[in-house]
């Protein structure tokens, strides 16, 4: 007996020994091994925000999504109803600062884009309406900037662009957009444009193989210039190679009893923010290293109430903070990561 226990403290000895070196050594082969257990041996913990924000009674309608602007600290909020304000805007502490209505129809995604040069916010509309079936981009006090798609028309068209119940979109600093287009509509595909509107690279099909989805609900990079698209209706996570659109590989493992249906990393690259929405609960997933997809792998989760329906998340870069858009408790949460995961 006394050989067992000195045998399995050895082992345990061993397995951290491998995940601490692959961590301050740098050794790839090491890395890689310490990815696919390191779920054992961490964990990271965030904490509801019960105070944000200062005034919930904004939350007027069904809360679909959620955009963080890191660099001026703005929290931008659409929403679903009739005769009411269709997007919030607050300040990262929960103040309230302004609303507008123009032009939103049926919000379901949104994008917060903010450098030095611009700050726009982009919203898909899926509504039947004269601005229904486009992705337009707003400026902060909501002034209508540009249009993407035939507005008020759904189709398959790539020229001109068509979409039909486009579900979310990320938009990188040099201007350049991922679209994810297909909410239970015609299509089912990943899109990518460039700074000036132009198609860059394209995947289009409905099907369960590689590079083909069933409602494609989430789009996220990551710091490798990975594609991470949230197969919600094939229970998985697809990746691709953001220039070439190469498909690199997928998660299933993680998702054996409902899809993801939002996507996005923390700020330090380390976690994918994973929403499932039937199933009320956020997980947060180890990020692969440089060259591998590897497997899913949960460090911690968060389960919330039933019917709460997580429906889109986004995070600030600034923080880590996370804002949750529930479009069952009707309304957005925050949640803040412990000082030991991002000292301030």
């Amino acid at each position: 007996m006394a050989r067992f226990w000195f045998c399995a403290a050895g082992a345990g000895f061993f397995l951290g020994f491998l995940v601490l070196h692959s961590r301050f050594c740098g050794s790839p082969v090491l890395r890689e091994f310490a990815f696919q257990i390191s779920w054992r041996t961490e964990e990271i913990l965030y904490r509801l925000d019960v105070n944000w924000p200062n005034y919930s009674e904004y939350f007027t309608g069904t809360t679909f999504c959620v955009a963080v602007d890191s660099l001026n600290g703005l929290v931008y909020i659409a929403q679903r109803g009739d005769n009411i304000q269709k997007v919030l805007v607050f300040t990262e502490d929960g103040y309230f600062l302004r609303s507008w209505n123009y032009t939103v129809d049926t919000p379901h995604g949104m994008f917060a884009a903010s450098t030095q040069y611009e700050q726009s916010v982009w919203i898909t509309d899926v509504g039947s309406g004269s601005y229904g079936h486009t992705i337009k981009k707003y400026n902060s006090f909501g002034d209508l900037v540009q249009i993407l798609g035939t507005p008020g028309k759904k189709g398959t068209g790539l020229n001109p662009l068509q979409f039909d119940n486009p579900a979310e979109l990320y938009v990188e600093d040099t201007g350049d957009i991922y679209i994810v287009d297909g909410d239970g509509g015609l299509n089912n595909r990943l899109i990518k444009l460039s700074q000036d509107f132009m198609m860059l690279w394209l995947h289009g099909e409905n099907g369960t193989g590689p590079a083909k989805f069933n409602i494609p609900h989430s789009v996220t990079l990551d710091s490798a210039g990975r594609v991470w698209v949230a197969d919600r209706g094939n229970k998985r996570i697809q990746v691709f190679d953001k220039d070439s659109g190469e498909w690199l590989g997928a998660w299933n493992n993680c998702f054996t009893e409902e899809g993801p249906s939002s996507v996005r990393f923390t700020p330090d690259g380390k976690y994918l923010l994973i929403a499932q929405l039937n199933l009320s609960r956020l997980l947060f997933v180890a990020a692969p290293p440089v060259g591998s997809i590897g497997n899913c792998s949960v460090i911690s989760s968060i389960q919330l109430a039933d019917q709460v329906l997580p429906h889109l998340l986004d995070v600030s870069g600034k923080t880590g903070a996370v804002y949750v858009a529930e479009i069952g408790a009707k309304q957005v949460q925050k949640y803040v990561p412990l000082n030991a995961y991002f000292p301030s």
